[in-house]
């Protein structure tokens, strides 16, 4: 049965709001890392990159959950999680590491 309580509705807004917190984060981590190393750019763009592409998958993805959801079936893609999760982590670790090095040097 079509999930009517619009859950759906709640994720593909909860994926936007990853993906354009990711943009945001790339965007700081790439001004940050121009002053620590000009080639460290590279990583906040390549970030940000990521972000969109993020935001452009969460729209298609919320396009294709309703055919499943109206035949009854789970509309849930394991690997895909795993996929953003395990990158964004990294990504974060891959910040984290930037904005430690540019305070401490």
């Amino acid at each position: 049965m079509f999930d009517r309580m619009l859950q759906h509705e709640r994720t593909a807004l909860a994926w936007e709001r990853t993906a354009i917190a990711t943009i945001v984060a790339a965007a700081l981590l790439a001004r940050l890392a121009v002053q620590v190393h000009p080639a460290l750019a590279a990583v906040g763009i390549g970030y940000l990159l990521i972000g969109a592409g993020l935001l452009v998958w969460a729209g298609y993805h919320y396009d294709q959950l309703h055919g499943p959801l109206r035949r009854g079936e789970s509309p849930v893609h394991p690997r895909s999680v795993r996929l953003v999760g395990r990158t964004t982590v990294a990504l974060t670790g891959t910040s984290a590491i930037i904005a430690v090095l540019a305070t401490v040097l």
